[in-house]
């Protein structure tokens, strides 16, 4: 037999095997199956899902970063009130170079919020006019804040998504009048839909002029969130920095004490969302881990049972002159055989796991990336030869007269 023959005839004899013990076969590969489909349902999901976190996050502006204020840790009694106010909103507007845009913002939930008949809750959010592009608002019907308006305090408001959607009107609500708090508001616009992500929605929300909102809600001036819009991605660091050097000027705060307010942007938010998606993935690839130590052990063990099956085969062919190394080439492409086919199994498992999940409607888009099926055939095959390895070592190492006498 040809050098170029022998791994034809290996793989023949190994698929010959595997069919005559079909039953041992399947229950063998089971971990395997279960290991590599595991992985690619893994991998999949966990990237589509930060994919889709992804692509949520950046609807909440580009380079956009929030400033608000927070208690700090080390707060006594000379640390004096928590404060953010309309003045430090200016100061950050002319102070801070690396920012395009700066609005301030309050954010209240409104309890009585009537159209007609129908009476909702939902979120108040007064703002001027950039604060729709550093959030990327886009006006689907009608016509944003005018400069008069934020000026002087208009009763006009603009429509979120979901605010409509459960008021039961359409774009006809543009021009007319629904009432907030008791207060008649006129409709200027409606908001084109941003999304929702685990029950938080960025549609169910009203928007009014700002010296509006400081007049409705006369506890909340001293409470502003600024927000923010960077020049760029690559200066938000340097715009953080300069903010907090300014905030902390204008509060008074030495350097033994902790900040009273607080910084996040965009890309924070996003990087901390990966960390937590990066320890969810170490945990499952530990659970994958031990699915595959199983299947390997198991085909570790069929493979030592079909050696002892097959000591008499093993005799006659090495008294026949099959060397150390054709035993080895055999008993090995059977195992590695055998978790190639575990792995295909799993695969089309974890691929149609994958796709059926896909047409969910609430759930997110699971794209198989074609790397993760690599990864499950290369992971199949390394399992095969790595548990594989001893059977076959100690089939090429029995003494043919030895095996002979086997019983």
């Amino acid at each position: 037999m040809s050098l170029l023959s022998r791994p034809a005839a290996n793989i023949e004899n190994a698929v010959t095997q595997l069919i005559s013990h079909a039953t041992r076969s399947g229950l063998t590969i089971l971990g395997i199956v279960i290991a590599v489909a595991s992985t690619i349902i893994m991998v999949s999901a966990v990237g589509g899902f930060t994919d889709y976190v992804s692509d949520f996050f950046q609807t909440f502006g580009t380079n956009a970063l929030w400033v608000w204020p927070e208690k700090p840790s080390d707060d006594a009694p000379s640390q004096g009130r928590i404060v953010m106010n309309e003045a430090d909103v200016k100061a950050v507007t002319d102070g801070v170079p690396s920012l395009r845009y700066v609005s301030p913002l309050i954010r209240r939930q409104s309890q009585s919020i009537q159209h007609e008949s129908r009476q909702l809750t939902g979120w108040i959010e007064a703002t001027d006019s950039q604060y729709l592009t550093i959030r990327d608002f886009k006006i689907m019907t009608g016509r944003a804040f005018s400069p008069i308006d934020i000026e002087r305090g208009h009763h006009v408001c603009l429509l979120g998504a979901d605010i409509v959607r459960r008021m039961g009107v359409g774009e006809e609500i543009v021009g007319n009048s629904i009432q907030i708090e008791g207060r008649k508001f006129r409709v200027i616009g409606l908001l084109s839909p941003k999304g929702a992500f685990m029950g938080v929605t960025q549609d169910d929300v009203i928007h009014i002029p700002f010296r509006l909102g400081l007049k409705l809600y006369p506890s909340m001036k001293e409470a502003v969130v600024i927000t923010g819009q960077a020049n760029s991605d690559h200066v938000i660091n340097e715009a953080k920095s300069q903010i907090v050097r300014l905030l902390r000027r204008r509060h008074g705060i030495g350097p033994d004490r902790e900040d009273d307010f607080r910084i996040a942007s965009q890309d924070e938010v996003l990087a901390t969302f990966k960390k937590i998606s990066l320890g969810a993935t170490v945990t499952l690839a530990g659970v994958v881990g031990i699915s595959l130590l199983v299947g390997g052990i198991g085909i570790m063990n069929v493979m030592l049972v079909s050696v002892t099956e097959r000591t008499r085969e093993i005799g006659l062919r090495k008294a026949l002159g099959a060397r150390r190394r054709d035993i080895l080439g055999q008993f090995l492409t059977e195992a590695v055989l055998l978790s190639l086919m575990g792995g295909m199994i799993g695969t089309l498992i974890g691929w149609g796991c994958c796709q059926i999940a896909s047409r969910h409607p609430k759930m997110v888009p699971v794209n198989v990336p074609w790397w993760a099926i690599a990864l499950g055939f290369g992971v199949s095959a390394a399992t095969g030869v790595l548990f594989g390895m001893i059977p076959a070592v100690k089939a090429a190492l029995l003494n043919p007269i030895d095996a002979l006498r086997h019983e």
